[in-house]
């Protein structure tokens, strides 16, 4: 059976999964950390171990992402890190970056599996899939690499790690409460405009309603800037 067959691909959605929230978390808090507000830093979450994070949102980081991938084959959940309100209130700027560093650091991790993916392509180890979907493979070991090939998982594990990494990098910077860029906008607009976006996150029902509407705003935006990444990574390729 392959590497990445059903438990293998589920293992390396699971790390990849988990490894992407971390390091979205702890960017988060080191940020803030750096910036006078050590919140997250005192709950242990300036760190890539995954414990804090998972200990701090349970069911967002091990519950929900188990369920998801069993029942639609890849993964959605959730992580957070904590912050001082009254911080981000007398430091607007300094909440700008600390919301904007989940999201930069998820487009750091895009970019650096982009680039390993076309170096292997480059080299003639990766190959370019016959078909290709936002929640699935997006480059393959070349044929003629055995079953076995450590290839075959690390194809797998690059293009989830591209695939979530574009996702939540699009996802998150959409400014409305609770995503990332709601904090961005709140900390470089902190007049009219941030008030209202921190009255919005402030209210559970409204940050519900901007979660699903910025997920219909996702549906618009994913389908043009995947179409792009394909194009990027595959130039003389047009798929359908």
């Amino acid at each position: 059976m392959e590497m990445t067959g059903w438990i293998g691909g589920f293992g390396i959605w699971f790390v990849v999964f988990l490894f992407t929230l971390t390091v979205h978390e702890a960017s988060h808090a080191l940020v803030a950390h750096l910036g006078g507000d050590d919140t997250a830093y005192r709950g242990g979450q300036v760190s890539l171990n995954p414990w804090p994070h998972i200990r701090r949102e349970p069911i967002g980081t091990v519950i929900v992402p188990i369920l998801t991938y069993f029942t639609s084959g890849w993964m959605m959940g959730w992580a957070s890190a904590p912050y001082n309100p009254s911080w981000g209130e007398r430091h607007p700027r300094r909440l700008a970056a600390m919301s904007a560093a989940g999201p930069v650091a998820n487009l750091i991790l895009a970019i650096v599996a982009f680039v390993i993916i076309k170096a292997y392509l480059a080299t003639g180890a990766f190959a370019a899939p016959s078909n290709v979907n936002s929640g699935g493979r997006l480059v393959v070991a070349s044929p003629g690499v055995g079953d076995g090939s450590i290839l075959h998982a690390l194809a797998f594990f690059l293009s989830v790690l591209l695939n979530l990494n574009l996702l939540l990098f699009l996802f998150n910077l959409i400014p409305l409460p609770p995503l990332d860029g709601a904090g961005v906008v709140q900390g470089l607009m902190p007049g009219t405009v941030g008030g209202l976006l921190r009255r919005l996150a402030a209210n559970p029902a409204l940050s519900l309603m901007g979660l699903f509407v910025a997920w219909r705003v996702f549906d618009l935006i994913h389908a043009p800037a995947f179409a792009l990444l394909l194009k990027a990574l595959y130039p003389g390729i047009v798929y359908t």
